[in-house]
């Protein structure tokens, strides 16, 4: 990759990704947003690119050779793009009309042409006055008026997944065909539907809260919150295009929450070489527990360390109907590379202390969060990992979710203010 050719369409590819996401400085994303933006390109894409890939291509981390074409062509088609050639394609025809004006005689001298370059300028200065009134006018003109749009969304079942949810929607007062209905938090995932039609289905394969959108000529008109509860405690693996479900009853026994190895053999699920990526889910009406005024406590045990698990990983989130709270864990010699979101702050072990999140998750692990007045602290094994302030506004909790690689297990889990207590 020459640094003249694909080296530069590369770059104005990922510029036009990061415009897309608005998460801000690329140069400021934390592990957590190479996870989520590898989730995110995945749902999108149908390809999964690795958090280590994504770190590489965004200059984290070094790299030696030049990105695959399966790569690149993923990158194109999440920028809007029908592949790699096709953006470059674009790209060069845009440098090309760059490049290409009408060249003044050889003979002419140099303060003539000056002249002519700035006669030209101010003959255009008309014209750029006319667009200038017509666009501010037809900008104004074009605002809508969500009055006159509906939009619902109806769940196929009241608890569990897969689910699948019906839009209901009336988008007639659309001014064009751009209509769009974006399911998920994540308007890049929104699906373009006819302005004359009234119903567009989905299958949501996850349990989450979300805030969908109606969108009609670049603007949103109407928003609904979806709840997809998990119906209970929920164990699955992440497979493409569906994940594993695992039966209730294979992984929630007397009070402990585990996926093992013979569950995962029963589904023919192998920890070599590469473990799968498990989830636990609980989803559900927690009262009136809202994310600045909360106790949460769990117990967790990631049992498996080997091959590529060595560091065993795992993650704790706290959701909320806006927010996330994800909180790191991992043995105790992998600290470098963790990070925590706590409801609009973020923290890498790259700039803060997160050794305290290390621990032998081989042994049962016991994880606490007190929470009052937007400060948090967190406690692993009754020891203080970390004090953390938080900008975001208080919004109501609605359940847990663990994240790990292979087999793991969760008990004595809890939510609680003073007057309320909530157990899984």
């Amino acid at each position: 990759m020459t640094k003249t050719g694909e080296e530069q369409d590369l770059k104005k590819c990922l510029m036009l990704i990061e415009s897309q996401l608005s998460w801000g400085d690329s140069g400021q994303w934390s592990n957590y947003d190479f996870e989520k933006l590898s989730d995110v390109l995945h749902e999108k894409t149908s390809v999964r690119l690795s958090i280590t890939t994504l770190k590489r291509i965004w200059g984290k981390l070094k790299y030696d050779s030049a990105p695959t074409l399966t790569t690149l062509n993923a990158l194109a088609r999440f920028a809007g793009f029908t592949d790699w050639r096709q953006f470059r394609q674009q790209e060069s025809m845009a440098k090309n009309a760059d490049v290409h004006t009408t060249p003044l005689p050889a003979n002419t001298p140099p303060t003539k042409r000056i002249k002519l370059k700035y006669l030209w300028l101010l003959s255009l200065l008309p014209l750029l006055l006319v667009g200038y009134i017509l666009l501010s006018n037809k900008a104004s003109d074009s605002t809508l008026d969500p009055k006159l749009f509906s939009f619902r969304p109806d769940k196929m079942v009241t608890e569990g997944v897969p689910n699948s949810v019906v839009f209901h929607y009336d988008a007639k007062a659309a001014k064009t065909d751009s209509v769009f209905i974006a399911q998920t938090w994540d308007v890049s995932r929104k699906k373009l539907v006819s302005k004359n039609q009234h119903e567009h289905s989905s299958i949501y394969y996850y349990p989450g809260y979300f805030n969908t959108k109606l969108i009609a000529d670049n603007q949103i008109v109407k928003t609904q919150d979806l709840w997809i509860t998990s119906g209970g405690w929920l164990c699955l693996a992440e497979e493409e295009p569906v994940p594993v479900y695992f039966k209730k009853e294979e992984c929630v026994k007397n009070g402990l929450v585990e996926v093992n190895e013979r569950v995962l053999n029963k589904y023919n699920l192998s920890l070599h070489p590469k473990a799968p990526r498990v989830r636990i889910f609980n989803q559900r009406d927690m009262g009136d527990l809202m994310s600045d005024n909360f106790v949460f406590e769990t117990h967790v045990r990631s049992d498996f360390n080997q091959g590529t698990n060595a560091c065993q990983p795992m993650q704790v989130l706290i959701q909320c109907k806006n927010d996330i709270i994800i909180i790191p864990l991992a043995a105790k010699p992998c600290i470098g590379d963790l990070a925590l979101a706590f409801c609009g702050t973020y923290v890498t072990s790259k700039e803060a202390d997160l050794s305290n999140f290390g621990a032998d998750l081989t042994a049962w692990t016991k994880l606490r969060v007190e929470t009052v007045a937007k400060q948090a602290n967190i406690y692993v094994n009754d020891k203080k990992a970390y004090t953390v302030n938080f900008p975001n506004e208080a919004t109501g909790i609605v359940g847990v979710q663990y994240r790990f690689n292979g087999t793991g297990a969760v008990r004595d889990t809890w939510f609680g203010n003073k007057r309320n207590v909530v157990r899984l």
